[in-house]
């Protein structure tokens, strides 16, 4: 009959070996799986035929009744055969084969099976992949192309990693060569980084700095720069003798209240404590205006609580012939959004000038802060406060010559008035160009100062020349 067995370890490949050897056109007669893949006996087209006229007799005799087989098999109706592998074909009993002979005869009488589709192969005669939807490939392209821009971001940062260890490295080699050509410059440097200043202020002053110096005349070459451009008030014009409206304003804890009160006695000794006014707008901390109501029981002057914006207009306007108006506003981050409503409701009150008060003991990035938040043309000036606390004043200073800033007054204590002044620049001088101890942990070593002061996205080959460290 021509009929044959085959094995594989897949249906596809089991039907494609079928197909090779026997013909498109072949009819697989039953498939099983056995130890290791699936085994399937077929016959060509040829043998069908063959067995279909041997058949015919036996095919009509089944069909006739037959007492004894009361449950005869019904030809099949399908109109093409299925290859399946699931269990439940395996499970049925075993054929009789009064019933095969019936069935190969309904399988001769249907239409040949459609031959399999040709599939091509690659160059190491592998299958070629299944077709793949133009939706699939979008989503494939586009995971390709996250992918690829995660691939260069990360290169990107390393190479920004790469860039910066240069750009270190590069700057000390400059340090060394600016040390060698330009000792006295190197020096100063270092000694004003030292001291806390600002590598940005540090930079120009030392390059404004003519090279023929030795060191003590650029200490004081330095010190003089620095001078000329802090701004500060005398005693020609002081904010006491011009009088008006003052607010007291910065972050919390910087002494606010306490330097009402200073400025507040200073005012009431010179014109009398009739020509003075204390308003408070502080609701927030406990006790915050009895504080200022105690000092103004002892200074004879009258406290007035402020609520908003209307009643500071209103209150203002019923004080309009004082001398002098001082406003303790309530502390806030630099960084709280009320800070710029504080401002707004100031302004919108009409000639209130603010005074800004600095913490001494701040680092410089946070002053910076500070000054940035609480910016504005309404700003008369700022008071540096603690100065008894802190171990440098070159952050401070560093902070007032960069912004411009108008130093009106000093405070070194908690004594009221007495801790109170008006800024005397040879003192503030000697204070932010004092250097820490030999063996403090604070001062640089070597080359330290080269890499601190080393300004980021400069050429490499700017710095090796050492043009970019001044």
């Amino acid at each position: 009959m021509n009929m044959k067995s085959f094995f594989a370890e897949t249906a596809r490949d089991c039907l494609r070996k079928v197909k090779e050897e026997l013909g498109p056109e072949a009819i697989v007669v039953s498939n099983k799986s056995v130890t290791g893949g699936v085994e399937m006996l077929a016959m060509s087209a040829d043998g069908i035929k063959a067995l279909s006229r041997q058949a015919s007799p036996v095919a009509s005799s089944a069909r006739s009744p037959a007492p004894d087989r009361p449950n005869a098999v019904q030809p099949a109706t399908e109109e093409d055969y299925t290859v399946t592998l699931s269990s439940h074909a395996r499970k049925q009993p075993a054929t009789p084969s009064w019933q095969a002979a019936e069935q190969v005869a309904s399988l001769a009488k249907r239409p040949p099976l459609r031959p399999l589709p040709e599939r091509t192969k690659g160059e190491a005669g592998v299958l070629s992949a299944p077709k793949v939807t133009a939706k699939q490939n979008d989503v494939l392209a586009n995971d390709a192309s996250t992918a690829q821009q995660l691939q260069v971001s990360q290169l990107m940062g390393e190479m920004r990693s790469i860039k910066s260890l240069l750009e270190r490295q590069l700057s000390g080699f400059a340090w060394g060569e600016m040390s060698r050509e330009a000792p006295v410059r190197a020096m100063a440097l270092a000694e004003m980084l030292d001291a806390g200043f600002s590598g940005q202020l540090t930079r120009k002053l030392c390059q404004e700095m003519p090279a023929e110096l030795n060191i003590e005349g650029g200490r004081k070459w330095l010190q003089g720069a620095i001078n000329r451009r802090l701004r500060t008030l005398g005693d020609d014009n002081d904010i006491i003798e011009r009088g008006g409206v003052f607010a007291l304003v910065g972050p919390t804890g910087v002494g606010k209240t306490t330097t009402t009160a200073k400025l507040a006695a200073r005012c009431v000794v010179r014109y009398g404590a009739d020509k003075l006014a204390l308003l408070t707008t502080d609701g927030y901390r406990i006790g915050a205006h009895e504080q200022l109501r105690i000092y103004g029981r002892i200074l004879g002057v009258p406290v007035h609580v402020i609520r908003d914006g209307e009643d500071l207009r209103h209150t203002l306007a019923d004080l309009k012939d004082k001398h002098m108006v001082l406003i303790d506003t309530v502390g806030m981050s630099q960084r709280d959004r009320m800070v710029a409503e504080q401002a707004a409701m100031l302004m919108r009150a009409g000639e209130v000038n603010r005074l800004l008060l600095l913490n001494a003991t701040s680092r410089g990035d946070t002053l910076d802060d500070v000054v940035s938040a609480y910016a504005g043309e309404d700003l008369a000036g700022c008071i540096i406060t603690k100065m008894d606390e802190t171990a440098s004043l070159a952050p401070v200073i560093d902070v007032a010559v960069r912004h411009g800033l108008l130093l009106c007054y000093v405070a070194n204590g908690q004594r009221v008035p007495e801790d109170l002044h008006l800024p005397n620049r040879n003192y503030l001088l000697h204070r932010a160009f004092k250097l820490p101890t030999e063996n403090s942990p604070h001062r640089l070593q070597g080359e330290e100062a080269g890499l601190v002061v080393s300004p980021r996205g400069v050429t490499a080959g700017a710095q090796v020349t050492g043009a970019a460290l001044v």
